[in-house]
């Protein structure tokens, strides 16, 4: 709520007050069609409801998908895929919200349109799959590790073999299909727009690999998998960090429980079938490595550890059987649980903390270094500005206490929402109604090495503002 009925924007967020939302260059081809209905303005409260819809829908087949019958872990599931932490992220960028929780609902749809569309639901799937990554493509991650799960419970079951080969090439040729029309569709879109794909995170080699080998990649995804699992973003406190942990042991021995109660145990295949599944896993969760060397995989990209969570809720649902220590068992889970989702509810209002006193505290700086830039003799409306774009630390003493709580949710941590010369730009513009002529990043860069600016002071100090050569030199931090 504290993030819908306000509007504190993020450094992106300064841009982007209206913006068209049209990323085919970097492989969102859909985004736009999907953000068009609620307009290309930043409207929090709009979107964020219409977001938040999409949500609710996703958490309604997630349910479905997983097949959690119990209330208490329907209500858990869905208040987990609305609360894990990196989704206070998304709020963050909340003037694009709307289209990528359409995106998270297109790839969870692909999943359960495979076993409840009819015959063909593995098109039906593949077409959905497709709009989802066109609208952000590390949401595949979600849809595969949700058809890792369907198809594990296919192996299973007690069913022929071939029955069971053809239940998961459903899902497989479902995943396939979606990757390549999407691929496809990019290419066509491109062409039609005379455009060509950007180096932003190593988008434009997608098709070519990342380049560090498959040993080098698989390596780093196992990596990944266990420092993200058992990081800030997933136990962000030791609250959080041990309730994540019993919900897992809990998952563990309900899982096998209910392999007992099978029968399945003495059988070979089962501890193969469950190997796989537990080496193919960090591989699903992290299949965005594969895409490039330059790919930066910050939080946004990681809303498919929530599904994982959701995954262990379904294995204690299914496993909890009627006897007393069955009962046990599944009142801890849904203890623990709870506790693991209220403490990412915490863990979210104090990053939507954060990121108001970013707004408050760049809105009293910008005002201040408003009015020196206006005093500064020689000054006329209309004469060029360079400036540094980050705040200098040295001048102005660290407020952010919420580092380790929010120092991995891209957005919302640090002080400021001022980085480059463009935030000023923009944050004048747009939330004090000041005109700069402010230089980009280019202009300002050539002014580094002079010797002036060596020898001025970083703001507020008194030369910290220098007129020279016709331009206002701003000096945000103490740097050459």
């Amino acid at each position: 709520m504290s993030a819908l009925v306000s509007d504190f924007p993020n450094h992106d967020g300064l841009s982007s007050m209206y913006f068209d939302q049209n990323m085919i260059t970097s492989g969102r081809w859909f985004l736009v069609a999907a953000c068009a209905p609620t307009s290309f303005f930043s409207l929090p409260w709009i979107t964020g409801i219409v977001a938040l819809l999409y949500i609710a829908i996703a958490a309604i087949l997630t349910v479905k998908i997983l097949k959690i019958e119990n209330p208490c872990f329907i209500v858990l599931t869905s208040a987990l895929i609305t609360v894990f932490p990196s989704l206070s992220s998304n709020f963050a960028y909340v003037f694009t919200m709307d289209g990528y929780m359409m995106g998270m609902l297109f790839c969870v749809s692909a999943v359960w349109l495979v076993e409840r569309a009819g015959k063909f639901g593995w098109l039906f799937g593949a077409v959905m799959l497709a709009l989802g990554m066109g609208c952000y493509q590390s949401y595949l991650c979600i849809t595969m590790i949700l058809c890792l799960y369907t198809c594990a419970v296919i192996l299973l079951k007690d069913e022929k073999p071939r029955e069971k080969l053809i239940g998961i090439g459903k899902y497989f040729m479902m995943g396939v299909i979606g990757v390549i029309l999407y691929y496809v569709v990019l290419r066509i879109l491109l062409v039609i727009q005379g455009k060509v794909l950007d180096t932003y995170q190593g988008i434009n080699t997608m098709s070519s690999g990342n380049g560090r080998g498959l040993i080098g990649t698989v390596s780093l995804m196992y990596t990944d998998f266990v420092k993200f699992t058992f990081g800030k973003v997933t136990a962000p406190g030791t609250i959080a960090g041990v309730s994540l942990f019993v919900t897992a042991v809990v998952a563990l021995v309900c899982f096998v429980r209910s392999a007992a109660n099978k029968g399945v145990l003495k059988k070979p295949l089962f501890y193969v079938f469950s190997l796989l599944f537990l080496s193919v896993l960090p591989c699903a969760m992290n299949a965005i490595l594969l895409i490039s060397t330059d790919v930066t995989y910050h939080v946004l990209m990681r809303f498919q550890w929530a599904f994982l969570i959701a995954i262990m809720m379904a294995v204690i649902d299914h496993g909890v059987s009627k006897d007393n220590f069955g009962n046990y068992i599944g009142w801890a889970g849904v203890i623990f649980c709870t506790v693991l989702v209220c403490s990412y509810i915490v863990t979210d209002n104090i990053a939507y903390s954060n990121l108001n006193k970013k707004y408050e505290k760049t809105y009293a700086y910008c005002l201040r270094l408003a009015d020196r830039i206006e005093q500064t003799e020689g000054y006329y409306s209309g004469i060029p500005v360079a400036l540094v774009g980050v705040v200098g630390n040295d001048s102005f003493p660290e407020t952010d206490i919420t580092g380790d709580v929010t120092g991995a949710l891209l957005g919302v941590s640090g002080d400021y929402l001022l980085y480059k010369p463009e935030n000023y730009r923009d944050f004048y513009k747009y939330y004090l109604g000041i005109t700069f002529n402010i230089l980009g990043e280019d202009e300002v860069a050539k002014f580094y090495n002079e010797d002036f600016y060596a020898e001025m002071e970083s703001f507020p100090g008194k030369t910290s503002v220098l007129l020279h050569d016709g331009v206002i030199y701003v000096k945000t931090e103490n740097i050459r």
